[in-house]
């Protein structure tokens, strides 16, 4: 893996190289993160909550929780899964690529096992 170093003071941090994923994502999925985003900043905002005292309590600096609000791509799933864990919604996660609802690959199943009912 290669890592960037980036000197603050006397401390080293270490970065992780951007993702190529980032640079192409897809714009309607890009569009689904940032309403993600912006609907985290909502529910922050409704309940009253600081930027600082949400971060605090996700575990994460002020800055990644902008880029989160913002729909920055490169901001882990994780993080997005703590968010919905402050929020109480993180069972919603479990169901994003529920087999049970997946028509496509229900339809590709039905189609092979005809197939092979017809080859036997």
């Amino acid at each position: 893996m290669q890592v960037y170093v980036h000197k603050t003071s006397r401390l080293l941090t270490y970065m992780s190289k951007a993702s190529l994923a980032n640079k192409t994502l897809a714009p309607i999925a890009l569009h689904s993160i940032e309403t993600l985003g912006a609907h985290l900043r909502v529910a922050r905002e409704r309940r009253g909550d600081s930027l600082r005292a949400m971060a605090s309590r996700m575990n994460v600096s002020v800055p990644t929780l902008r880029r989160m609000e913002a729909g920055d791509p490169s901001v882990s799933i994780g993080i997005y899964a703590t968010a919905l864990w402050v929020f109480d919604r993180v069972q919603y996660v479990e169901t994003l690529m529920d087999p049970h609802e997946d028509t496509y690959a229900t339809r590709l199943d039905i189609e092979r096992s005809s197939r092979k009912r017809k080859g036997s």
